[in-house]
């Protein structure tokens, strides 16, 4: 009776111990969850550029060839160079022509400046003389109300000062006449100046029919070759910037409490799973676009009716920039699951506090 009874207290003590280590493994285990909530929705991700010209032209060579790893500065295709050359050649002739053309009239506004001045410098003469026969009649018509002279005399007086008027309106007028002679190179050099602007673009466009690589990257959508037409802003191909490499983490909403910019995060792509990675958050996703409703039509809310009691959390992206990639391993779009540690910040975020 006793070793039933004893057997009995043991295994209520086993029910017990065992309940117990379940409860603590769950504890952990939502605790280990919500410290590292991962997820398998995720991808590899790239910034990526549209390569288009800035100037319009046939292509006359592409020296890449599709999803080749191009360096900083290659040329990827080069444009007929020669209605551009022309333009420059054609702007500096004209540039070089407006230059003589100002030094002539430099010299011609000089010489009309003499002109001028020596039309100035008549019109104090004849004004003097025409002060000085003005003079002399007067003194002469109040002699002659005395007979002290005879009429011819004053006569001639009178005729003297209408001629040296005369000679002083007509000096005038020559004098206005050579300084509205005088022109200006004002319009010329404002002239030269546009030339200028027009050299420099066509020195631009000259310079932009050689098309080089801004940074290191993959070609992709390369669908072209010699002889297409291109226009300015038309995309040839696109280029993967592969010095920066990103997983994009699709993540629910409840789970973005535990997510912070600087988390530390593990990374492993499906193409290649036993490869592990490291990253940190870059940044968490403030929006998308529900499935369910939400739309605005004709200024009121559309809202979808839903029957289904079960609500799917909506998923965020989060950004995970990777530390080391694997050039070799990471294409744009390759599968990958991701483990975010809440609240550990990465190596390089450390580095950058500190």
């Amino acid at each position: 009776m006793s070793i039933q009874v004893k057997s009995g207290m043991n295994k209520r003590l086993f029910i017990l111990v065992l309940s117990v280590l379940t409860l603590a493994i769950v504890i952990w285990l939502i605790r280990l969850f919500d410290e590292t909530p991962g997820t398998d929705d995720a991808y590899v991700y790239a910034d990526t550029i549209n390569i288009a010209p800035q100037v319009n032209g046939m292509i006359i060579k592409i020296p890449v060839k599709e999803n080749e790893l191009v360096h900083e500065g290659d040329v990827l295709f080069e444009i007929d160079p020669r209605p551009y050359h022309d333009a420059f050649i054609r702007e500096k002739a004209n540039l070089a022509q407006l230059e003589q053309q100002i030094i002539l009239t430099r010299r011609d506004v000089s010489a009309q400046a003499f002109n001028a001045q020596a039309a100035e410098k008549r019109i104090d003469a004849a004004r003097a003389t025409a002060e000085q026969d003005a003079a002399t009649l007067r003194r002469m018509e109040a002699l002659r109300t005395q007979n002290y002279i005879s009429g011819e005399s004053l006569d001639q007086a009178r005729a003297r000062q209408r001629a040296s008027a005369a000679q002083l309106q007509s000096a005038r007028l020559q004098a206005e006449q050579a300084n509205a002679a005088i022109s200006s190179v004002s319009a010329l050099i404002a002239k030269r100046d546009v030339i200028k602007a027009d050299i420099s673009t066509a020195e631009f466009n000259l310079e932009h029919t050689v098309i080089k690589a801004p940074f290191d990257g993959r070609i992709t959508s390369l669908k072209t070759t010699s002889g297409q037409y291109v226009s300015t802003g038309q995309a040839v191909f696109t280029l993967i910037d592969t010095r920066n490499w990103y997983v994009v983490a699709n993540y629910r909403e409840s789970e973005l409490k535990n997510i912070h910019d600087g988390d530390s995060a593990d990374v492993y792509l499906m193409s290649d799973t036993g490869k592990h990675f490291t990253g940190s958050v870059e940044s968490t996703g403030y929006g998308v676009y529900p499935d369910d409703g939400g739309a605005i039509q004709s200024g009121l809310p559309s809202v979808a009716r839903n029957i289904n009691w079960v609500r799917v959390a909506q998923r965020f992206p989060v950004r995970i920039r990777i530390t080391t990639p694997d050039v070799r391993l990471f294409r744009m779009g390759t599968s990958a699951v991701v483990k975010v540690h809440s609240g550990r910040q990465s190596h390089e975020k450390k580095s950058d506090a500190a």
